[in-house]
């Protein structure tokens, strides 16, 4: 099993910042790929950013350029997603996400952003 846990969502002005963190335990040697994801009320949960083990990212459309994915090489556990730029369309809750071997995956209880226009 993984568990991931997230922190650093909370209430930000339009054009601030935050910084979410997720950190993996577990069989952390099962991990591929780790990404967040966000839903927001009355929509799906849609991928916002992921990361591979070899450190390959991809990002949604909508977040290029204000949102980095990143992880601590140090910890490889750790994975961090910067948000500048944040815009009210941003406010969501906002889940960490391993992919994991055998098509298994885990998924962190989530943590809220809200952005405030």
């Amino acid at each position: 099993q993984v568990q991931l846990v997230e922190s650093g969502g909370g209430l930000v002005q339009a054009g601030g910042s935050l910084r979410l963190s997720c950190a993996a335990s577990g069989t952390i040697f099962t991990i591929n790929a780790m990404g967040w994801y966000r839903q927001a009320p009355g929509n799906q949960r849609e991928l916002v950013a992921g990361i591979t083990n070899s450190g390959r990212t991809n990002y949604a459309d909508s977040v290029k350029g204000r949102f980095t994915i990143s992880r601590d090489n140090a910890k490889n556990t750790v994975v961090y997603l910067q948000m500048n730029s944040l815009k009210p369309e941003d406010t969501a809750v906002y889940y960490c996400h391993a992919q994991r071997s055998y098509q298994r995956e885990s998924w962190g209880q989530g943590t809220q952003v809200t952005v405030s226009s």
